[in-house]
């Protein structure tokens, strides 16, 4: 795979600071049911890395100890870690708002039986991958049945109370492009996807989030294979909203990776740019417990283009309409 970060580092990205922390996006480990060919985390069922319980300890502590209110739970497919489950109990347990970043084929894995049931149960928002309404289009990013697993999902957690008047189960979607292109408007999308599902399959969910796709990882190896690097790039940076600047995630977020070390978002950790905090180069939950990041520098490089290109991206889909 292509290395991104020689062809990132340099980069006129305006500076930033963090805001008051809100919210700590944990990556599980880098294991998954699937092989996307958009993922900028390279995760696949070959990865093996995992948090183990320590670390998900550190987690829970920093959470009380922090005043957090969402954990974001990611991988790879997080629900794959052993232990996810108990991490949601105890995270729950403290009132903190969980969000789980499901593939929605995890639901039918074998060895996962119950896992819809348990994240209802437990009033977990659930945010799902499905970059289109048309089976051809998913199959060709996420491989063949991917689909049909996915709407099976989705029916699964309707019939369970997500995305269902008069309940607290929140059911978000997640769009990304097929290719390197900006991501259309997010309200017009959204009402699409809400059409067609209704009347295809009987789908309700409450939010579409629409992303941009980094230009790392496998993503960005595979740019630089078809020789389009340079072209979406440029495509990003033409595109940058110095608006967007105020709500970019990183501002309110702090990344963890599957041994406990921090990062400024999710992309940045995938780079290997650790966050800046109190002078360590590689800082670590155990940091984080005794030091608050509040004001301390953002790492920035030109991938950051991609948060604010346009409408703006970020894990919770569009900045514009946030």
């Amino acid at each position: 795979m292509h290395a991104t970060l020689p062809l990132l580092v340099k980069t006129d990205f305006p500076s930033l600071r963090r805001a008051a922390l809100e919210t700590l996006q944990v990556n599980l480990g880098y294991r998954c049911n699937q092989s996307c060919q958009h993922c900028h985390v390279g995760a696949s069922p070959q990865r093996t890395e995992a948090m183990d319980g320590e670390t998900v300890d550190l987690v829970l502590e920093t959470l009380s100890a922090r005043g957090v209110t969402t954990l974001d739970l990611t991988g790879g497919a997080p629900e794959l870690n052993p232990h996810f489950r108990r991490l949601v109990q105890s995270a729950r347990a403290l009132g903190v708002r969980v969000i789980d970043r499901c593939n929605l084929t995890i639901l039918s894995e074998p060895g996962q039986d119950g896992l819809a049931e348990f994240l209802a149960d437990h009033q977990v928002e659930v945010t799902a991958s499905l970059p289109c309404y048309t089976p051809g289009n998913v199959d060709r990013q996420r491989g063949d049945g991917v689909f049909e697993r996915s709407i099976a999902g989705l029916k699964q957690l309707n019939s369970l109370g997500y995305a269902q008047g008069g309940t607290s189960l929140v059911l978000n979607l997640v769009y990304n492009p097929l290719g390197p292109n900006l991501p259309p408007a997010q309200g017009p999308l959204e009402a699409d996807y809400k059409r067609e599902l209704m009347q295809h399959f009987g789908i309700r969910f409450d939010h579409l989030f629409v992303l941009a796709n980094m230009p790392i990882q496998r993503f960005g190896s595979t740019l630089i294979s078809q020789g389009r690097f340079q072209t979406y790039m440029a495509l990003l940076k033409g595109a940058h909203r110095a608006e967007n600047l105020a709500t970019v995630m990183c501002r309110s977020l702090v990344s963890v990776d599957w041994q406990g070390h921090l990062y400024d978002c999710d992309f940045n950790q995938m780079l290997s740019l650790p966050a800046t905090l109190n002078g360590r180069s590689r800082p670590h939950l155990r940091d984080l417990l005794e030091h608050d990041p509040q004001g301390s520098a953002i790492r920035v490089a030109d991938h950051c283009h991609g948060c604010t290109a346009g409408q703006g991206s970020s894990c919770g889909g569009a900045l514009a309409a946030v």
